[in-house]
């Protein structure tokens, strides 16, 4: 079971939380970037690239049976904030596609590049399935 840390007093984040805790089956996910499972680049654009990767995320959850819903911490390094803050609709409508309505602590950091030149975006992720 997870459970979302909140001090008193704070203001509510939007679109992700300050801390979760969790116990349970750990899983960590490596940096996944925009390609498809033939690390092909199927777009330049960036909210379909994060929309990939977000994909590319669940679908490594869900070999060890796991889904969005166990995500407890994602850090979001991107190419350029400019592009990142002038997507935030795209981007949040592709979230709740694909990880739907699930807001883990994150993290989100500017980069100079990363090491696929193509690449806008690379997520790292924690997921916990907790104990039965």
């Amino acid at each position: 079971m997870h459970h979302i840390l909140q001090p008193e007093g704070w203001a509510k984040p939007i679109g992700y939380a300050n801390g979760v805790m969790a116990e349970g089956r750990t899983i960590f996910v490596g940096g996944q970037i925009g390609w498809n499972a033939q690390c092909e680049f199927e777009t330049d654009d960036f909210v379909e690239q994060v929309r990939q990767t977000l994909k590319n995320v669940v679908a490594i959850l869900a070999e060890a049976d796991a889904g969005p819903q166990h995500i407890t911490s994602m850090t979001w390094y991107f190419t350029d904030k400019t592009e990142y803050l002038s997507n935030l609709k795209g981007l949040g409508a592709a979230y709740r596609e694909v990880i739907g309505k699930h807001f883990p602590a994150m993290a989100a950091v500017q980069v100079v590049a990363l090491v696929e030149d193509r690449a806008k975006i690379e997520i790292q992720a924690t997921a916990v399935i907790p104990n039965e």
